[in-house]
């Protein structure tokens, strides 16, 4: 149990597992369950903070409803950068990180992982990393937090099908792309993060 700046106790017990990329987090929360459903805090400061190390501050939610086949990404903000915690609340995506940092020694690597309703889990990415995910189910919806506001002005995109980043999806057919996500430059014309 945790006790949280407001001084009221908390259930929350949040495992941050490592990835394959430095400071990208899988959370998994303690849930709660018997025969009536479940029940799990999907966001707690304090909890979050003891897990991560990570002092983050939200100040935007966002909801995106796609159906299947549908590939959004990868897309971040420059020079307003947004880190974001993603989780899928209806179906599955396969979510993905990649770091676009030209001075990290992982430049140009990548992460995947599926979110699902089922699995509960939530993807932690910061700063400096793009953001993309397909769709695997009838339809997904996922809600993600977001450390600054959107701004169309740094509204920035990397194509999803970049040989440099080689990025595996698990496609079976060609994804339902955006007219933005179709044009997207590739990494070495993209502006990227120092």
């Amino acid at each position: 149990m945790l006790l949280s700046n407001t001084g009221r106790a908390t259930l929350n017990d949040m495992k941050a597992l490592p990835t394959d990329l430095p400071d990208v987090l899988v959370l998994e929360p303690d849930v709660f369950g018997d025969d009536r459903g479940f029940f799990f805090e999907s966001w707690n400061e304090a909890a979050f903070g003891e897990a991560t190390g990570v002092a983050a501050r939200f100040v935007q939610d966002n909801h995106s409803r796609s159906v299947q086949g549908v590939l959004r990404g990868l897309h971040y903000q420059l020079p307003q950068p947004q880190a974001k915690l993603v989780r899928c609340v209806v179906g599955a995506v396969w979510d993905v990180a990649v770091d676009i940092r030209k001075s990290s020694d992982s430049f140009g690597r990548w992460v995947g992982i599926e979110l699902s309703a089922p699995n509960r889990r939530q993807l932690w990415i910061p700063a400096g990393f793009a953001h993309g995910f397909v769709v695997l189910t009838d339809a997904a919806e996922l809600l993600y937090k977001t450390t600054s506001f959107y701004n169309k002005e740094f509204d920035r995109a990397i194509a999803w099908n970049d040989p440099e980043l080689a990025i595996d999806w698990p496609l079976n057919s060609a994804p339902v792309l955006s007219v933005k996500d179709e044009s997207a430059p590739l990494v070495c014309d993209a502006l990227l993060f120092d």
